[in-house]
């Protein structure tokens, strides 16, 4: 079974974190919901509260197959400015795991120069903090072992490629038929 941190801060959009957790465990998969304000319970940009899983420091990550940053503001903000989180990320793409971010969140891979030669895509006006990566307009853009999202309308295209990443195609289309995602 595949085991997947999200990072959760105060102001994370919603719709990109919970429709990612709930696609990724009907997927099959283990999915830790992971504070870094040192409070288990965060809320959302949108005022809806969440208690999550653990804490960050809580956390030892070794299991880890996928690490996800949401966006939100000023949640993906936070997330960038967290030590634990900002000595994590890059040790993680040295040992060539998967490493998803979206929405305002790829600012944060952007800033650490996790982007730099690689495709990528964001919310549009956070282009600028992409330092190094080429643009590309699509939801999703994947290069490598980082898959980013451009925002909220992507949410599902986003959460279906990662479960296209660790589980396969064949899982991938199940989900699509099972969620009536296509007419």
């Amino acid at each position: 079974m595949n085991t997947v941190y999200m990072f959760f801060a105060d102001g994370f959009e919603e719709i990109e974190a919970l429709a990612t957790v709930d696609i990724l465990r009907r997927a099959g998969m283990s999915v830790q919901l992971v504070s870094v304000t040192g409070d288990r319970k965060v809320t959302g940009a949108h005022e809806v509260s969440v208690l999550t899983d653990t804490l960050f420091e809580a956390c030892d990550f070794s299991d880890a197959d996928l690490l996800v940053l949401p966006g939100g503001m000023p949640g993906a903000a936070t997330l960038g400015e967290h030590a634990g989180l900002r000595a994590l990320l890059p040790d993680y793409v040295k040992q060539d795991k998967l490493l998803a971010a979206i929405c305002a969140a790829p600012m944060v891979l952007g800033q650490l120069g996790l982007l730099k030669g690689k495709k990528a895509i964001c919310y549009p006006g956070f282009e600028h903090y992409l330092e190094g990566a080429e643009i590309v307009r699509q939801q999703v853009v994947t290069d490598g072992q980082i898959v980013t999202g451009r925002g909220p309308g992507a949410a599902v295209e986003f959460a279906l490629t990662l479960v296209e990443r660790l589980e396969g195609k064949e899982k991938r289309e199940e989900l699509i038929r099972a969620m009536c995602i296509h007419p």
